[in-house]
């Protein structure tokens, strides 16, 4: 019974609420404080949730920036056995960096000689050779075209040449043809 009290007496403070917010006119239309509260601790609620949520996610984003820095592994600590199973593993291609290094310093002297220590020098001079070379390739072109059309006009005129002396000779036939032909006749 003191819950049934309870209960009129909070729907009686929640009317006396309504007539002070809304005038002595009573409620416009069907709406109460009571479902714009409800409203509105959803929204709140809803929005809580939703700040919650966002801080895990900065929680879960700083977790993720950890793991992915470089440094953490060399933090981590790995046991000796690890670490000799992984030098075990990788024994073959270690060997073969070895013997590339030891290649290296057999050749340090090579590297060091003067006329390695000379290569910008001779880098500069090279370009200028270069730079010759394709000038004279260019030269070379030129006179290759040159050169084709000169066989091409000495082709025409030997050509020209040619069918002049073999008419002439047709001609010059022709002549002793008939020459020889008028001593007959006579």
């Amino acid at each position: 019974m003191a819950a049934l009290t309870d209960v009129q007496r909070l729907q009686s403070r929640v009317e006396e609420l309504e007539r002070w917010v809304y005038g002595p006119g009573g409620t416009r239309g069907s709406r109460k404080v009571a479902d714009g509260l409800v409203k509105v601790q959803v929204a709140l609620g809803n929005i809580a949730s939703k700040r919650e949520r966002v801080k895990i996610l900065y929680k879960k984003i700083e977790v993720l920036i950890k793991y992915l820095d470089p440094e953490y592994i060399d933090r981590i600590a790995i046991p000796e056995a690890s670490k000799l199973q992984f030098i075990l593993a990788e024994e073959q291609f270690i060997l073969s960096q070895v013997a590339l290094l030891e290649q290296v310093n057999t050749l340090v002297p090579v590297l060091d000689s003067a006329s390695i220590k000379a290569v910008p020098e001779h880098a500069a001079r090279l370009q200028r050779l270069a730079q010759i070379h394709i000038q004279q390739q260019d030269q070379c072109v030129e006179i290759t075209e040159e050169s084709k059309a000169l066989l091409e006009e000495y082709n025409k005129t030997t050509m020209l040449l040619s069918k002049q002396l073999v008419q002439w000779d047709e001609l010059l036939c022709q002549l002793e043809a008939a020459k020889q032909v008028k001593p007959a006749a006579e």
